[in-house]
């Protein structure tokens, strides 16, 4: 057989053979889901969306409730009103809560000193629900006044379909006379996994050092104490094993009847830092870390299918505004501009040349939507807003995505008072 004409067969089933590699990586991409209930990404920086599975419906969150109390926690010690190294008092309730059978807990006993560092490594590592209220009871005074707190932190978050009725995470069940007014029995912390990925981007960008902890593998609880617990954290993706991934160091397990086996989880690579959310693992009965399997391919998604890219360049003319009147200038328009290059988050089967341009002006610079002369290079009118057609996920919170100043591409002097009378005589006969 002649070699020579095997060669473009050969070229043509390579060809083929990519193709079909993008196109399954395009409907991998488009077709993702996870083994939950709900489940949700973002990058933690911008908080734009790689994932919304059911990520807006309220659902119980268990222990999942401490990223809101470590935030308090945290705001607290910012604002000096605690320390670290402040001593802590055990409640009654707080001592009997850290012995019921089935919780997770460290023992706490009235009388020994345990500081906030102490209780805090606790409420984050072993989730320990006693040291969540001891916490409570340390800044507001009850842990009833500390849940008023909380709402109010999350009503600053603009999140309205929340249900907190503790600081731990606990079903009522649990908790009997010490249960906030006006709740049921059964009654738990409702969340969406949308609220869930807010308040741990707020906690990572407002408290970094709390990744500090949450990647504490184990560790002795009050060793000097008479009853000191070795602790050991829940997130075994910290620990060597099939769950084991590179770069996570965080953030908080949760697990109750109701909410499931549910997991917050954060993931550094490559200079960037996404967060995921997965709530109630649906394997669990199956695979007891089912949360961390579905979590483990989160990451990959938002990983290996976002990526960063330029879609726009400094001094491009946005596609819907590309001049502006100008009232008395020796010329009629100026040109517009953005004044930097836009980035955008694309995903592997989007397209970065299908955008959605949208220009603001400031109609405090303008007179009935022109300019007056005389205008300045790079002078700033507006700004431009650019999003991927195809991508309908947005960001996180409303208020952030993709901008660029708009701003004068060239200077219009002013027009002389002949030229003045000429453009007005002209513009009678026109």
């Amino acid at each position: 057989m002649n070699k020579k004409k095997r060669f473009p067969l050969v070229l043509v089933v390579l060809v083929l053979f990519f193709q079909s590699l993008i196109g399954i990586t395009a409907q991998a991409a488009d077709d993702f889901s996870v083994n939950a209930n709900a489940g949700y990404a973002i990058d933690a920086d911008s908080g734009k969306v790689f994932f919304n599975q059911d990520g807006d419906t309220p659902k119980g969150i268990a222990s999942i409730t401490k990223t809101v109390t470590a935030y308090l926690v945290l705001d607290a010690i910012k604002q000096q009103k605690i320390t670290w190294e402040q001593e802590v008092p055990i409640s009654e309730y707080a001592e009997k809560l850290s012995t019921v059978p089935d919780l997770s807990n460290v023992t706490l006993v009235r009388g020994q000193k345990y500081t906030v560092k102490d209780l805090f490594e606790a409420m984050i590592v072993q989730s320990a629900n006693a040291c969540a209220v001891a916490l409570a009871e340390l800044i507001a005074g009850d842990e009833h006044t500390f849940v008023n707190q909380m709402r109010e932190q999350l009503d600053k978050w603009d999140i309205k379909d929340a249900t907190i009725i503790n600081a731990s995470g606990l079903s009522n069940v649990y908790l009997k006379d010490h249960m906030y007014p006006g709740t049921q029995e059964n009654d738990e912390n409702l969340m969406s996994a949308r609220d869930v990925a807010i308040i741990a981007q707020h906690l990572i960008k407002d408290f970094p050092e709390v990744l500090e902890t949450a990647k504490i593998k184990e560790k002795t609880f009050a060793p000097n104490s008479s009853q000191p617990d070795e602790m050991k954290n829940w997130n075994v993706m910290l620990f060597d094993g099939p769950n084991y991934k590179e770069g996570v160091d965080g953030l908080k397990t949760g697990t109750t009847d109701l909410a499931g086996a549910c997991f917050v989880g954060t993931i550094q690579k490559d200079g960037r830092r996404v967060i995921t959310v997965i709530l109630n693992a649906l394997d669990q009965p199956n695979n007891e870390n089912a949360r961390f399997t579905e979590t483990g391919k989160l990451m990959d998604y938002c990983l290996n299918n976002w990526s960063q890219q330029d879609v726009t360049v400094a001094g491009q003319t946005p596609t819907d505004k590309k001049e502006l009147k100008v009232t008395e200038g020796k010329e009629k328009t100026v040109a517009l501009a953005m004044e930097k290059p836009v980035k955008l988050w694309i995903r592997s089967d989007m397209d970065p040349n299908d955008l959605t341009i949208k220009t603001t002006l400031d109609q405090s610079l303008l007179d009935d939507n022109a300019i007056i002369a005389p205008v300045h290079k790079n002078e700033k009118i507006g700004v431009v807003s650019v999003s991927l057609t195809q991508d309908t996920l947005g960001y996180v919170q409303k208020n952030e995505g993709a901008t660029a100043d708009l701003v004068t591409k060239n200077e219009v002097q002013k027009a002389s008072t002949f030229e003045l009378i000429w453009q007005k005589i002209t513009g009678l006969f026109s």
